[in-house]
């Protein structure tokens, strides 16, 4: 590698290493084969490293994104859970997942019209598309129109537009904090349709309670109907992860809607199951 190492990237006994700082609390290591691709944007240092556990992987700023392993746990659920919640989904929002594994999923819907991905940073798209194709597939859908834009600032502009929003972003630091904000998700509201709902990540309920508790809490403030899934996404620190739907008006899952061949994770039963929360969970909520 030509350029200077970023700190998040050391030897040790020869072999190259990862390490994850999690909020300076826990510090999460992963055994880096090579260095795929390495470039500073206008906005974070983006990384493509082949890693022994988990293949290859996309880190912005030392924070792994998705793996070829496990990214297609949070991408499918992501993307199949509230497409089984619309029962006529046509105009889909994206806002972040530039690793493009989420409109990948929604791909896999025929009666999809358009899929708007907006995403502030160009080279993460690139990178992935390039030198991740496990989690990207290469994307290349003439439904899929790539907007490289701040997202907030997108949805501020559209009204009753959309039958579904996805907001799939990286965690509440740097370029996606605003991505949080309750004026932001009063945003999201306004740029759905009548009959509209919205999804995002709301991250561990082990690492990071008191996020989850407020996404929920500001969402269930501004939509009819609110409810949290999980699922369990082995890169992500304590495994245990949540989203959050808000919709205006369908919040139940039918499996019947579910679409796609070659799914790994989610599957009809699944659909239904995700929405069962542990005992601790319902506490915080």
């Amino acid at each position: 590698m030509d350029k200077i190492r970023p700190i998040y990237l050391s030897e040790k006994n020869g072999d190259l290493w990862l390490t994850e700082d999690e909020r300076e609390n826990l510090k999460i290591d992963y055994r880096i084969k090579d260095i795929i691709y390495a470039e500073q944007s206008a906005f974070q240092y983006v990384m493509i490293l082949d890693s022994y556990a988990f293949g290859r992987m996309l880190a912005l700023d030392g924070i792994v994104q998705t793996t070829s392993i496990d990214g297609h746990i949070y991408n499918e659920m992501i993307s199949h859970v509230p497409l089984c919640i619309h029962p006529h989904p046509r105009q889909i929002l994206i806002i972040g997942g530039g690793d493009c594994g989420a409109a990948k999923e929604i791909c896999k819907y025929d009666h999809v019209e358009r899929i708007d991905l907006v995403e502030i940073d160009k080279l993460v798209v690139e990178a992935c598309q390039n030198h991740l194709p496990e989690v990207s597939g290469r994307l290349s859908d003439p439904r899929v129109h790539f907007i490289f834009e701040d997202g907030v600032d997108f949805v501020k502009n559209k009204a009753q537009e959309y039958d579904v929003i996805i907001v799939d972003s990286s965690d509440p630091i740097g370029p996606a904090e605003v991505l949080f904000e309750k004026s932001f998700y009063q945003s999201l509201f306004k740029a759905l349709k009548d009959d509209g709902l919205m999804v995002c990540q709301s991250q561990s309920p082990i690492f990071h309670a008191e996020i989850m508790r407020q996404t929920h809490q500001r969402i269930s403030s501004i939509f009819a109907k609110a409810a949290l899934y999980m699922a369990v996404v082995p890169t992500y620190p304590g495994g245990f992860w949540s989203f959050t739907v808000g919709s205006k008006q369908h919040i139940t899952p039918d499996p019947a809607r579910l679409r796609g061949q070659d799914l790994l994770y989610v599957n009809k039963p699944l659909i239904k199951s995700c929405f069962d929360l542990p005992q601790f969970v319902l506490n915080l909520l």
